[in-house]
C-alpha cells in the first residue's frame, strides 16, 4: 500500500499557513482575523502529526502536542469571540480600524 510522502503534508500545511497568515494580516473584520489565526494553528497541527508519523511513528508525541494546540485554539476562540462581542456592544462595530479603545 503506497503512503503519501511527507512533502505533500508539508505543502498542505504551508498552503494553509499562508492562507491563514493572509487572513490574519489583511482583513479588517475581527472575526475574519480570528478565522485566520485558527487556520494558522491547524496548519501547525498538520505539520506536527505529519512529522510524528514519518520521524517517530511508534511514539505519540506529535498527537499529544496537537491536542494541546487544539485546546489552546479552542480557548483562544472563546476568549477572542467574547472580546469581540464586548467591543461590539460598546462600539457597534467589529472593524479593527474603527476600534480605538485607548482613545477617548
Amino acid at each position: 500500500m503506497p503512503t503519501i510522502p511527507l512533502s505533500w503534508f508539508l505543502l498542505v500545511g504551508a498552503g494553509l499557513f499562508s492562507i491563514g497568515l493572509y487572513g490574519a494580516l489583511a482583513r479588517r473584520n475581527a472575526v475574519a482575523v480570528l478565522m485566520g489565526v485558527e487556520l494558522l494553528l491547524n496548519a501547525v497541527n498538520i505539520n506536527l502529526v505529519a512529522f510524528n508519523r514519518y520521524i517517530t511513528p511508534a511514539q505519540v508525541t506529535g498527537q499529544v502536542f496537537t491536542v494541546f494546540v487544539l485546546a489552546i485554539a479552542a480557548a483562544e476562540a472563546a476568549v477572542g469571540l467574547a472580546l469581540i462581542i464586548a467591543i461590539y456592544r460598546t462600539r457597534d462595530t467589529v472593524n479593527l480600524d474603527e476600534i480605538d479603545l485607548l482613545k477617548g
